[in-house]
């Protein structure tokens, strides 16, 4: 009976995904004309530095590849595309090489790809011609080698909703992401200080080469973004005005058509607003398919506000008669109040308990500056500075950030961490002195402000930072061979067991070894071992239960 049902909702999908809609949204192209009169041919001058015309890519001594692109938006994206091809490869690898290897064949990859060119169906129709015409020029130099998935250009279109559709089809929460705000008189110097964790996690390879951003379009203004090849949409970032946008996911529910994705709508706010009052303007025009809160601060208002966007409601949260905003991974305004998802998460989500720890860290600190924002991104422990284990997602540093990053509005500075995940040297840019540069046609002066860089944070040269890379590797394995029901050697167990002891993951992972070798009482002792650690979230407790039950029947 289940292989009738899903043969028939196979087919049915199949039909859809070959609907007119879909055969539109796959043929439609932006507006191209005098692509032929645009340079294309990049100088490389080594492996780490490309100049094609007045654009530039390079890389820095921290690691961090520095990108300078101006003009139109053709000419933008095949600046950016020409420059970073091998990068952009390196990305395609990581994201789309990652879902190939686990679909099982040819064919069920031919079915994913018509999938989800089904529910991308609209997503042409609500991306602005400016950014996918930019999209566009990108993706002339993306791989051929994932063209049996989607062709160039759909597929750069596709991933700049990959934020999206990750954490709203699986609720994975790859992007529980912490950001904080703080002014007045909660700064050494009274101007608007923010701070944030950008916890997206696609793999190691996907987090390797990060890419700076400056972009001087033809249209509005100057701006910086934080993120990596390929990237045009915006999850971290600052323009010449001093306004900032961060985004941070909500509780979302399926969606059934993709429409703006968020990074779209906070690249749009970063390149044409200059107030929190235009930001929230640009965002009540645009259609969003999942929950999200953006925050943005503004140098000319000289405060921070949550703008809160779902598909179906649109909410903004400002705080008073306080000098400091949180925001984590569920919505505060009135908007949402009585929002079920919402409240839910605040229930059973590792948001609140984030919101709860942030507050007491700040709380700790009369005045803020750079370097304690970078302090308090960096935190590892829970609430009391209980040990939670490395890697728990209840921690504001949950050792798998793609970055972090720092900002000073009003002076137009900017600190971004180099890896290991927010835990590198943080790399401080200043936008006026930078754009000054860039314009000047300086190639080879140093961008960044070094004198004015946030120190790594000395917990990565410590012993207990090795144990816990080595615990992420052990931890794969023993994953993988629970799996296919293979055994583990005892030495590699005790050793995983001892490099990560706080964590509560550590102990439902060998449970779960353990129970699909039918050695139930060793199954049972590392569930209960697991119960009391700080679980993550309710949904783990009730599984971890419901292991403590199953394998006292078998017992």
């Amino acid at each position: 009976m289940k292989n009738c049902i899903f043969k028939i909702v196979f087919l049915f999908l199949v039909w859809i995904a070959s609907s007119c809609g879909v055969k539109k949204s796959l043929a439609a192209r932006p507006d191209i004309s005098g692509i032929e009169t645009i340079d294309t041919a990049r100088v490389k001058h080594s492996n780490t530095f490309y100049t094609l015309n007045n654009n530039l890519l390079r890389k820095n001594s921290q690691g961090l590849w520095e990108l300078y692109i101006e003009g139109k938006p053709l000419e933008r994206g095949i600046a950016a595309g020409s420059l970073g091809r091998e990068l952009i490869k390196i990305q395609e690898d990581a994201f789309i090489g990652k879902v190939t290897e686990l679909v099982p064949s040819e064919g069920y990859l031919n079915f994913l790809s018509k999938i989800v060119a089904w529910y991308n169906r609209k997503l042409h129709l609500n991306v602005p011609e400016e950014y996918k015409t930019e999209i566009y020029g990108v993706s002339r130099y993306a791989s051929d080698d994932y063209n049996n998935f989607a062709e160039p250009y759909v597929r750069m279109l596709y991933a700049h909703g990959a934020h999206d559709i990750g954490h709203a089809l699986q609720d994975l929460m790859l992007v529980g992401c912490t950001s904080f705000a703080a002014w007045g008189k909660k700064t050494d110097d009274g101007q608007l200080l923010i701070g944030r964790n950008f916890d997206f996690y696609a793999g190691d390879e996907f987090a390797k080469e990060k890419l700076v951003t400056f972009m001087n379009p033809s249209e509005g203004h100057k701006f910086m973004m934080y993120g990596w090849a390929g990237m045009m949409g915006a999850v971290s970032g600052m323009n010449i005005e001093g306004l900032t946008v961060t985004i941070n996911a909500g509780k979302s529910k399926i969606p059934l058509v993709a429409k703006t994705p968020i990074s779209i709508l906070t690249r749009e706010i970063l390149q044409y607003a200059s107030t929190i009052e235009e930001a929230i303007e640009i965002a009540k025009k645009r259609k969003v398919f999942v929950s999200e809160s953006i925050m943005v601060g503004s140098a000319k208002d000289k405060k921070a506000v949550l703008i809160e966007v779902s598909p179906k409601n649109f909410g903004v949260y400002e705080v008073l008669n306080t000098n400091q905003l949180i925001c984590s991974n569920h919505f505060q305004s009135e908007a949402y109040s009585k929002d079920k998802r919402n409240k839910k998460a605040i229930k059973e989500s590792h948001s609140f308990y984030r919101y709860q720890r942030m507050t007491e860290l700040l709380s700790q600190q009369e005045k803020l500056n750079p370097e304690e924002a970078a302090k308090i991104l960096r935190n590892r422990e829970g609430l009391k500075d209980k040990l939670i284990g490395y890697g728990n997602e209840k921690a504001l540093n949950q050792m798998l950030a793609h970055h972090g990053i720092i900002f000073k509005s009003e002076e137009k500075k900017v600190w971004v961490s180099s890896n290991p995940y927010q835990m590198g040297e943080f790399v401080a840019y200043d936008l006026d002195e930078v754009f000054d540069k860039f314009i000047a046609r300086k190639e080879e002066v140093i961008i960044a402000s070094d004198k004015l860089n946030i120190t790594a944070d000395p917990f990565i040269e410590t012993q207990q930072y090795r144990n816990y890379e080595a615990y992420r590797i052990l931890s794969r394995k023993i994953e993988k061979a629970t799996e296919k029901e293979n055994t583990v050697k005892e030495a590699d167990r005790l050793q995983f067991e001892s490099l990560n002891p706080n964590y509560w993951a550590t102990y439902y992972v060998l449970g779960k070894y353990h129970y699909v070798q039918k050695e139930y009482k060793k199954a049972l002792i590392f569930f209960k071992k697991a119960s009391k650690q700080e679980v993550t979230t309710v949904p783990d407790v009730k599984q971890i239960k419901k292991y403590i039950k199953k394998c006292k029947r078998k017992i």
